[in-house]
């Protein structure tokens, strides 16, 4: 079995793992509270180890490390679920405090080793190890910080498993945080050296969402953590559940990303709507292919059209026909060929899995490489140069060991990521890295019963 281990690292890491890990533990049948089984079908069984370890008792747990510089948030979940094992819990005596110094060079680098050895201890207890999957933010400290701490120790010791980022990106429009701009910044030259595939989620694309899509007058991070979920779901489907099409982590960093560092992707979900939108719909496979293509239905704010796709991919579940949505993605490409680079052949990548989502009876996961994401790094970039100019916060940073030149040598590698994303789109000799069209599936009737549960979750009634 070819297994993930988890880190959640960091307040808002935590919060989306917490609810990824409530996703996908219903649909392996697993309850959340006690994680004993209670799955109706063998196909829920049959790939669970590659997220969840079985104990002697015939349980499951997550194979997960909680990490965060202080205890609340860990305590929460240690309260709320047995789904976590004891031992993964990693807290320090104190809060990173919203500075990427505090927790790359002392609160976070504290906690290091015991990370991992907890890391180690999951990694030796698995078959066939074939990646980490950490979720983060890059807007606080622990987030930012710490997390590059990890990554940087992960690939030094695990040089041949792939690193999987879902990254949380800060909005200026939605911010809690002064200095967000200067975490982001400096969490970026580990992303790009350090990092196989990284999963951008930008708050503002969620907020819009569901302030557009679902109509939600926010008030919490609980809608926002679950459109994250139903994404990871979608993404990691091929991984979970058997078909003629196994993706895993490394056929997806193949067929994703022709440079190494241009492995920066956009997910998208279909349908982002809610219970009386859905009345409306037409619930067809030709209506998701048209929706994962909208900018609206992207969890990144950019839009598509202005830059170009290197590659693509759509992962589509439910009871469908592969011929017809083999057509459909195919016919996208054809009628928007000067929105893809001439230079990959066959650069958009189709799955499909029988069992759909909870509540719904078809879905459609979107993973794109754009040259368009140039426009979210700028938004990163002018953000840190308006503060940096004026030296603004910088003490904060300095008194913790850190030098300015470290600022500026982060500007330049995201001076130069745009660069290169923009260069890419304007042709030149590339290796293609798509990887054609397939499609795989499986039988059986067990895509009622994984589905059923409540109707919405965005809906209070």
């Amino acid at each position: 079995m070819r297994e993930i281990v988890t880190l959640q690292i960091g307040g808002a890491g935590n919060a989306i793992g917490d609810a990824f890990w409530h996703v996908i533990s219903h649909e392996h049948g697993v309850d959340y509270a006690s994680g004993h089984f209670g799955g109706t079908s063998p196909l829920q069984l049959e790939r669970i180890n590659v997220f969840f370890n079985a104990t002697a008792s015939k349980r499951f747990y997550a194979r997960t490390i909680i990490i965060d510089t202080e205890a609340s948030t860990i305590q929460r979940l240690n309260a709320s679920s047995q789904l976590y094992r004891p031992e993964n819990f990693v807290a320090g005596s104190e809060s990173a405090g919203n500075n990427f110094a505090r927790g790359y060079h002392t609160d976070g680098a504290e906690i290091l080793d015991q990370v991992l050895d907890n890391t180690r201890r999951e990694v030796e207890s698995v078959d066939s190890l074939q990646g980490f999957q950490l979720l983060h933010s890059i807007g606080g400290g622990t987030g930012s910080g710490l997390t590059s701490l990890i990554m940087e120790a992960l690939v030094e010791q695990y040089p041949d498993n792939l690193l999987c980022n879902y990254v949380t990106i800060p909005s200026p429009n939605m911010s809690q945080v002064v200095v967000e701009p200067y975490n982001a910044l400096l969490s970026i030259p580990a992303l790009v050296n350090n990092s196989h595939l990284t999963f951008c989620l930008d708050n503002e694309a969620l907020f819009q969402i569901c302030n557009r899509n679902l109509k939600i007058q926010m008030s919490g991070y609980e809608h926002i953590n679950h459109i994250v979920a139903l994404t990871m779901s979608g993404i990691t489907t091929c991984l979970r559940f058997p078909g003629q099409l196994n993706a895993g982590l490394r056929k997806i960093y193949v067929n994703m990303v022709p440079f190494p560092r241009l492995h920066f992707l956009i997910p998208g979900f279909a349908p982002l709507v809610t219970c009386k939108q859905q009345q409306f719909s037409k619930g067809t496979v030709s209506e998701l292919v048209q929706q994962i293509f909208s900018s609206n239905n992207l969890l990144c704010a950019i839009d598509l059209r202005k830059g170009k796709l290197l590659t693509a991919a759509g992962i589509f579940r439910g009871r469908m026909s592969p011929r017809e949505v083999d057509q459909l993605m195919t016919g996208v490409r054809n009628k928007n060929l000067h929105n893809f680079v001439d230079w990959i052949p066959n650069n958009i990548k189709t799955a499909i899995c029988d069992i759909p989502p909870r509540g719904l009876k078809m879905s459609a996961t979107f993973i794109g490489n754009t040259t368009a994401i140039q426009s979210l790094f700028q938004r990163l970039l002018d953000g840190s140069c308006i503060m940096l100019r004026r030296k603004a916060h910088l003490h904060w940073y300095t008194g913790e060991g850190m030098e300015e030149r470290e600022f500026t040598d982060a500007q330049e590698e995201l001076q130069n990521i745009i660069d290169d994303y923009r260069g890419s789109g304007d042709g030149g000799d590339g290796a293609a890295a798509g990887g054609g069209s397939a499609a795989g599936g499986n039988d059986g009737d067990s895509g009622d019963e994984a589905a059923a549960g409540p109707q919405c979750t965005y809906c209070a009634d």
